[in-house]
């Protein structure tokens, strides 16, 4: 009688399972089946996540954990940002370099797909243990039981797949460098031969009135230095011009110094006028 019990599934599992694996199986071909990567991958993370409550529900609350923690949170959130930031596009994720790479991925899921048929065809379910037998000696032990005496070469099988996979993409995005790489002795020299400005650029505003941004710097002559601002401020229109103004305060101080000079020769030496 209790073992019937506990073999029995209740209308809330049933309306959990139903539900979740519904979004679990759509963001599984989402997966797949979208154009953009960044798409793809938030379609494995809902995916993760939904696992991630069905090991709870099961009473694997280490594996659940782990899964949100491990996968979703740190794995899935490294995929996600690294493909936001190097924007990879629809027209490269549809770029096909290897030939006849679509004919032999979908034989090798055909064959994937007739191998899970005939598995869950040929499984046969006689008795039903529960979740209080398999936890007996806690949901860590049993697991840590199970990978390293039952599974255990399935599971160093499955680790010898991932860290293969992982070199094999190191590999296949890994370019030889063909030139040797230009040293800052040589970078310098190519500059100065283009005749390129070598100097430090000129801060904005200097021998002006004002140090903003949008100020430029003065020659000497109180004309503006172009390369003191930027050149987006200068596109959009944003430079504050004060060279005239400059312009006019040198010719006032240039009159005031010939009009000193002018009074100094009339005094003569040591203030004493002629």
């Amino acid at each position: 009688m209790s073992l019937a019990a506990a073999s029995t599934t209740s209308t809330g599992e049933a309306v959990q399972f139903w539900i979740l694996a519904v979004v679990a199986t759509g963001g599984a071909l989402a997966t797949v089946l979208m154009r953009r990567a960044v798409h793809s991958a938030l379609s494995l993370a809902g995916t993760m996540i939904v696992l991630a409550v069905f090991y709870l529900a099961n009473g694997a609350y280490f594996l659940g954990v782990v899964q949100i923690v491990v996968y979703t949170g740190a794995i899935m959130m490294l995929f996600l940002f690294v493909v936001m930031l190097v924007g990879v596009t629809a027209a490269d994720s549809l770029k096909e370099t290897i030939r006849g790479q679509r004919w032999l991925a979908s034989l090798c899921g055909l064959g994937f797909g007739i191998l899970l048929v005939a598995g869950i065809a040929n499984a046969s379910l006689r008795h039903f243990d529960g979740l209080a037998q398999a936890n007996a000696g806690g949901n860590v032990e049993g697991l840590a039981a199970l990978i390293f005496t039952r599974y255990v070469f399935a599971f160093e099988i499955t680790g010898a797949l991932l860290i293969t996979a992982a070199v094999g993409a190191m590999v296949l995005t890994h370019r030889e460098r063909i030139a040797k790489a230009a040293t800052q002795r040589e970078l310098s020299e190519e500059r100065t031969r283009s005749g390129a400005f070598v100097a430090p650029l000129p801060a904005p505003g200097t021998y002006a009135r004002h140090n903003a941004n949008d100020i430029p710097a003065l020659l000497p002559d109180g004309t503006p230095a172009e390369l003191s601002v930027s050149g987006v401020l200068r596109a959009r229109g944003q430079i504050r011009d004060v060279s005239q103004e400059a312009l006019a305060d040198i010719a006032a101080l240039e009159q005031r110094s010939a009009e000193w000079l002018e009074r100094d020769r009339d005094e003569g030496p040591k203030g004493v006028s002629r």
